[in-house]
């Protein structure tokens, strides 16, 4: 009995020292990947100062759900606090104490907001320039217009840092969204000057990477990361869903009011359809013309 209890501690803690040295494999894996450093060249920016393109780049922050992590007051917000997931902070973008953006160049602001890199050349964990990484010179600009001039917020936010369960999931490539949108995102491209503002295909596909955080790359919906259990998927936007029922009046109708054809309210905080109260009718058109473009997703969610 003795001899088959020694035996038992034995394998016992055999495991524990095989569970030991993955997690360490894991955690120094996952910090060479986050302490990468990244050298992405950029073109000189301009960014203009006329009270129109810095109310503009306002709107443009809005629309494009900057909001969401860095909060409406653009001084940050608390993501995830989760000590298995981690702590994830939205940085203070404002000129205030604490600001994350203190002495950016121009360039810098595009380095982050297009290629996900610092101006160490770090990555930034869990910022979706993946989403953005096709903005226009000219868009950029006027974002980083409004950025500079918003009032000030004296904020300091925490360091970001990741969870056992997310840095296993990093090393296991099984991340649902990009944690380290540098690694995804290809930073040779060429970034357009401008992209016409008009209702077609073409700027609605530009108008709709901003979507496919919650409802994938194909639009197709389905759980969204990170979501707590029991939350809603996100709807299916091809043809293969809701949408394909709709008319262009009733889409438009949706995401100004927050209410569907079918009298269901959306929930603001699953589905942030206010920000999209701020968005032309060019823009909403330009993006129905694109989710009609689609093959229809039928896959159950």
């Amino acid at each position: 009995m003795k001899k088959a209890l020694k035996w038992i501690g034995f394998v016992v803690a055999g495991l524990a020292s095989l569970v030991v040295l993955i997690s360490l494999a894991g955690y120094i894996t996952s910090e060479r990947r986050i302490n990468k450093t990244y050298d992405v060249a950029v073109e000189p920016l301009t960014v203009p100062t006329d009270a129109a393109a810095i109310e503009e780049g306002r709107r443009l922050t809005v629309i494009r759900g900057c909001v969401d992590c860095h909060g409406a007051d653009y001084g940050g917000t608390t993501l995830i606090e989760d000590p298995a997931i981690g702590h994830i902070y939205g940085a203070n973008l404002t000129t205030g104490e604490g600001s994350a953006t203190s002495g950016w160049s121009a360039e810098d602001w595009a380095r982050a907001i297009r290629d996900g890199v610092a101006p160490d050349g770090r990555p930034l964990l869990m910022m979706p320039s993946s989403e953005y990484a096709g903005l226009s010179d000219e868009d950029i600009g006027r974002m980083v217009a409004y950025l500079r001039a918003a009032p000030p917020v004296d904020r300091l936010q925490p360091e970001s840092a990741i969870g056992p369960v997310v840095r296993a999931m990093l090393v296991t490539n099984q991340m649902p969204v990009p944690l380290i949108s540098a690694e995804v995102i290809d930073h040779s491209r060429a970034a357009p000057a401008s992209v016409p503002a008009e209702a077609s295909v073409e700027f609605g596909a530009y108008q709709i990477t901003t979507c496919t955080g919650c409802h994938g790359a194909n639009l197709g919906g389905g759980p969204v990361p990170f979501s707590a259990p029991g939350d809603p998927p996100a709807a299916n936007l091809t043809v293969g869903g809701e949408l394909g029922t709709w008319t262009l009046d009733e889409f438009k109708n949706t995401l100004r009011t927050g209410v569907t054809p079918s009298r269901r309210a959306l929930d603001p905080s699953k589905m942030p359809w206010p920000l999209a109260r701020e968005m032309t009718d060019t823009e909403l058109e330009a993006i129905w013309f694109y989710l009609r473009s689609l093959p229809p997703v039928t896959l159950a969610q």
